[in-house]
């Protein structure tokens, strides 16, 4: 998309399988992307096949240095128009059993690490008179999931949380929207067990698991000037699983 050429994008979660196809149809289109992630090895890797972009090691659950983050990456990419919440992690285990760490955990990265990133970003944008924000949220924050309590109810509040921020900053020409992916060909999918896996296709109405390639297209629509009327929406690509 030419609207995006130039524009200053921040990515986090860069160093994973959807991460990393986001960052490359950005640079495709021409933007300046500065990718976040906690594995340098990965970064330095995105570094060398895609020259332009720049790189910032980063883990999401400091957040008491998120701000200053923010303030680093925008330095970097000389102002930011853009940031895509993408880095989460899981840590599942049944209700009964689940930790009351293995809980704050994933609430704390998921959900206060991206209201966090929300937050400052949108300070930044509210200088420029515009902006937008992405958060990756998930089909098991709409479904509910077994033995994922603590990782639905993240994914879930980031819906809510976004739906907020987007009313409150609105009027400023702050975009703020989720795209909720299906079940997607990651590292994280790949160790699930080939009988489940079946299950979980069978329930799909595309048939397949969707690509990392799916989730990078929907951000390039929603950072877009394409986008602009679009606000608080949750953009679902899951093959049908989950019709909202």
């Amino acid at each position: 998309m030419k609207d995006l050429e130039n524009k200053n994008i921040i990515v986090t979660g860069a160093s994973g399988g959807i991460g990393n196809s986001i960052v490359e149809k950005l640079n495709d289109c021409g933007a300046n992307v500065l990718a976040s992630g906690t594995r340098i090895e990965k970064l330095e890797e995105l570094k060398k096949k895609f020259n332009k972009i720049k790189i910032l090691k980063f883990d999401i659950s400091q957040s008491d240095k998120i701000e200053e983050f923010i303030d680093n990456a925008s330095n970097e990419l000389g102002g930011l128009d853009c940031i895509v919440n993408n880095a989460g992690i899981t840590q599942d285990n049944l209700a009964i059993r689940m930790s009351i760490e293995e809980w704050k955990k994933v609430i704390d990265i998921n959900l206060t690490s991206t209201f966090l990133m929300s937050k400052f970003a949108i300070k930044k944008m509210l200088k420029n008179k515009k902006g937008k924000i992405i958060n990756i949220t998930s089909v098991v924050g709409h479904t509910g999931n077994l033995g994922q309590a603590n990782y639905t109810a993240s994914k879930a509040g980031i819906v809510a949380m976004s739906k907020s921020l987007a009313i409150e900053y609105a009027k400023k020409n702050i975009n703020v929207n989720c795209i909720s992916p299906g079940f997607i060909k990651t590292a994280m999918t790949d160790k699930i067990d080939e009988k489940f896996k079946e299950t979980i296709v069978s329930k799909i109405p595309s048939a397949r698991l969707g690509e990392p390639d799916d989730i990078a297209n929907a951000v390039l629509f929603l950072a877009s000037e394409n986008s602009n009327y679009i606000n608080g929406e949750t953009l679902h690509v899951n093959g049908g699983m989950y019709m909202a």
